[in-house]
């Protein structure tokens, strides 16, 4: 806990068992009666899991979604609730289906004109943006503009779990109030230690946090010279736009197949229209790796009528 406050610069951090646990288990003790959470409406399941309850203790109205990284919406959606209210402004860091990174530095600016608490689930920043991987709120330099950081260990720390970091004084107050910690086993050793020893990778081996990205970033490339639509993103999620429930299938069973891990999102994982693709990638993956995978994607979109035939 110690080492993972440090590394995202707060001063004190708490362990879950799960990242799912984590946001639910820090939403709902930081709201009260009259209180409301403001949330991104792509925002992680377990953001929604937790407003959702908190929503219950903190009345009818408590909850108000805006649209996706849109900061005009957000704004005028939080400039109508009352100005001396508590709000906690909550949105991922780097977005897990399309892998495009919150507009934090407008974000912050309208949580400080509206009186509003910032939290940040880094579960997809932490190890691949910022200053040595440490994060979204690093790679803005923001990093004590955000209230509370959230991360997992199952991304770039390899293992199970999550966290939360803030300040000391929070930190003990979600410690004693929150159910979801309190009535929880602990996470294991093992998965502790696995942790611990990927922070200190990340730490000591920066070089690693630039080739993930330029792993990517090289896919990515890749994939929009074929005509593909990739959603522009600057983290290891690549995605491929389909469009259909039915296409999206036969894309992934066949990439998967021909040798290729990937993920099929379909709705409600992501908008009507918007059924994807979603590729991660990682440091260790070679160039020859790469290739065959853009060169499966050409193969698989021709086949299916993504791409011309060649």
């Amino acid at each position: 806990e110690e080492a993972l406050a440090d590394f995202v610069g707060k001063e004190a951090s708490l362990l879950f068992s799960t990242g799912f646990q984590t946001n639910q288990g820090t939403i709902v003790p930081m709201i009260g009666d009259g209180d409301y959470i403001v949330s991104d409406s792509e925002n992680h399941a377990s953001i929604i899991q937790g407003t959702l309850i908190a929503k219950g203790r903190a009345g009818a109205g408590g909850l108000v979604k805006y649209e996706h990284n849109d900061m005009a919406d957000l704004e005028k959606k939080i400039s109508a609730l009352p100005l001396d209210a508590g709000k906690l402004l909550v949105t991922d860091g780097v977005f897990s289906m399309s892998g495009d990174i919150v507009n934090l530095p407008e974000l912050v600016d309208i949580a400080k004109k509206y009186n509003a608490r910032v939290m940040v689930d880094d579960a997809h920043g932490l190890g691949v943006l910022g200053k040595g991987g440490r994060g979204t709120a690093s790679h803005y330099g923001l990093d004590d503009q955000v209230d509370l950081i959230m991360g997992t260990f199952s991304k770039s720390l390899a293992s199970l779990g999550g966290f939360v970091a803030a300040d000391r004084k929070v930190i003990d107050y979600i410690k004693h109030h929150s159910p979801a910690f309190i009535f929880s086993a602990s996470m294991t050793p093992a998965q502790v230690a696995a942790a611990h020893a990927s922070l200190e990778i990340i730490k000591h081996e920066p070089e690693l946090v630039t080739r993930v990205n330029n792993n990517a970033n090289r896919v990515r490339k890749g994939l929009k010279e074929l005509g593909l639509r990739v959603i522009d993103a600057e983290t290891p999620i690549v995605s491929i736009v389909i469009g259909d429930d039915m296409l999206t299938f036969m894309f992934w069973r066949k990439l998967f197949d021909g040798g290729v891990f990937n993920n099929p999102i379909v709705f409600p994982a992501t908008p009507q229209g918007m059924q994807l693709i979603r590729m991660s990638f990682m440091a260790s993956h070679e160039d020859w790796h790469l290739d065959f995978v853009i060169e499966q994607c050409e193969k698989i979109a021709r086949e299916i009528g993504l791409l011309k035939a060649a």
